[in-house]
């Protein structure tokens, strides 16, 4: 991707936030300038990867397949003696027309909350014993204290203040219901990992690489310097 799409996606998207009357903790604006002189405490920050981020999954077409996420707060397995916290939170923005491709996590439970904007869609799958999606199986889904079930493949709709839990190793994908308009999701888990709890199908990437074509508006949360 472009910086200058990257910094165009993340503006919209603290817009957007902006818009619902949805206040940010104060790190995720410190700008490039900033980071460059803030110290050992903000560790949490750097080890958690806490703030901006953007994905593409590798297939540069983020118009299409990919959206904006801020990761506010998250634990960290590799360093359970420093960091306590066993949850994490994110908002996710997706826009009308993008898509966030099929998959599951083998430890995190989450939950998904449309928390403003159009209607969500989430398409739901249980997992086979050898990690490949189930067609044919209902899934047990359960959403605002309702459990039911559902045929695989079901796209079940989220309008703002609806949640859904994806439970481990339950296939899932989502896009914005056509006509209704970008959406803020909000994601409530146990501690997130992207590099080892994504099982993506079929497979795709995770980070985009990053053409400079323009100074960068909010450094990615793998782009902060070390401590000074």
């Amino acid at each position: 991707m472009k910086r200058s799409q990257i910094n165009a996606a993340l503006k919209r998207m603290e817009q957007f936030i902006k818009d619902l009357k949805i206040s940010l903790p104060p790190f995720c604006g410190f700008t490039p300038e900033e980071w460059e002189t803030k110290g050992a405490e903000y560790d949490e920050i750097r080890d958690n990867m806490l703030g901006w981020d953007i994905t593409d999954y590798g297939l540069g077409k983020f118009d299409e397949v990919g959206f904006s996420l801020i990761t506010l707060r998250n634990g960290n397995r590799k360093m359970p003696d420093k960091y306590k916290k066993t949850y994490a939170e994110k908002y996710l923005f997706l826009e009308e027309g993008q898509y966030a491709p099929n998959h599951f996590h083998w430890v995190k439970m989450e939950d998904i909350i449309n928390r403003g904007g159009g209607n969500l869609l989430i398409r739901v799958y249980n997992s086979l014993p050898n990690e490949e999606i189930d067609y044919e199986s209902d899934v047990t889904v359960h959403t605002d204290g309702r459990t039911y079930t559902v045929k695989a493949g079901t796209q079940v709709r989220l309008t703002p203040g609806e949640s859904i839990s994806i439970q481990q190793r339950m296939y899932h994908d989502f896009e914005v219901e056509k006509g209704t308009g970008a959406v803020l999701i909000g994601e409530v888990s146990e501690c997130n990992d992207d590099n080892t709890d994504n099982r993506f199908n079929p497979p795709v990437g995770r980070f985009p690489a990053i053409e400079e074509d323009e100074a960068p508006y909010r450094l990615l949360c793998n782009e902060y310097p070390s401590a000074k």
